[in-house]
């Protein structure tokens, strides 16, 4: 634990660049290539979705936000008196204010991010904001397994917005959920983000804008593998490529190999066919129903819904 102001600590639970490299290997190493997309979120990469989710294209975050501020005091009164508030993956915190605002008797927040300074700057300007809240900082995965600076008196509730659930497999997610659900004890609660399904033209559009600025966050993580493991892509030879895939109920974003051609990371080759692609992240979307039946399945009990005026989105408190 780390200091960093009069109420805030920094928890550094730092990703072994090895380890990135030997997971980066294998997923490049499978029939079909991947890599996970926790890896498109290093500094620029972060500063990267804070411009996509500004784009008129982008409706999750614009809408998300919409939820919250019209709704706050809804939001507020269902989920009741909260001790510790944990967030995953804290990005900027643009939506975090408003719970913080809110929620009164606050008196713990715990975001966790994988992007250190991202998560350290963010959380120096909320310090400053809201002095009376301390601030526990956790630098990490959220998906693997933490102990989390927590205290045990007290109210928490989990909050996941901006619906990166549906970067999780189903039953990824539903394991994650029952890992959350872990964290909690009885009349503990998880306010989370969940994107609905739509038609086509809006999903594909928000996932490849006009601007490009979402292509430049896809391919920046070739310029991380290459800076950061030894990697040798040439940008130039790779393009974005997002689509829906209806049978799935998802967005797909890969990365599609434009040539014939080798790359290498250290003593290992990985060979592209033109057309060949690295399949960087899936966003599942789901009806309102399907989440809840999720939620039920891992433990929790539906407790209220809110969405905007046309059903884009879904923001969900969950009780345990």
């Amino acid at each position: 634990m780390r200091l960093l102001e009069n109420n805030i600590q920094s928890y550094d639970f730092f990703i072994e660049k090895e380890n990135m490299r030997d997971e980066i290997i294998r997923g490049l190493s499978s029939q079909v290539k991947t890599i996970s997309p926790k890896y498109l979120y290093d500094h620029r990469g972060s500063e990267l979705f804070e411009l996509i989710t500004q784009l008129d294209e982008y409706y999750p975050t614009r809408t998300e936000m919409k939820i919250f501020n019209g709704k706050i005091e809804e939001i507020t009164e269902a989920v009741g008196d909260v001790h510790t508030l944990i967030e995953y993956g804290s990005g900027s915190s643009n939506k975090i204010k408003a719970l913080l605002h809110n929620f009164s008797t606050l008196k713990e927040y715990v975001p966790i991010d994988i992007s250190r300074d991202f998560l350290f700057q963010s959380s120096l300007e909320l310090a400053m904001q809201f002095p009376h809240i301390t601030i526990k900082a956790v630098c990490g995965d959220y998906t693997a397994p933490l102990t989390l600076p927590l205290e045990e008196n007290g109210k928490k509730v989990i909050f996941f917005p901006g619906s990166t659930i549906g970067n999780f497999e189903p039953m990824e997610a539903r394991s994650f959920i029952m890992k959350s659900a872990q964290l909690l004890n009885e009349g503990d609660g998880f306010l989370i983000g969940v994107d609905t399904k739509k038609d086509i033209q809006t999903l594909e559009k928000a996932y490849d804008d006009a601007k490009g600025v979402t292509a430049a966050f896809n391919l920046n993580l070739l310029t991380r593998m290459n800076r950061e493991i030894g990697a040798d892509f040439d940008l130039s030879q790779f393009e974005h490529l997002a689509f829906y895939n209806e049978e799935k109920g998802r967005i797909e974003m890969h990365l599609e190999s434009q040539c014939n051609q080798i790359v290498k990371i250290g003593g290992h080759q990985f060979i592209f066919q033109e057309g060949e692609t690295i399949h960087t992240e899936n966003s599942y979307k789901y009806s309102i129903k399907e989440f809840q039946t999720i939620a039920i399945e891992c433990g929790f009990v539906p407790s209220k819904v809110w969405t905007d005026d046309t059903g884009n989105f879904s923001v969900h408190y969950l009780q345990k």
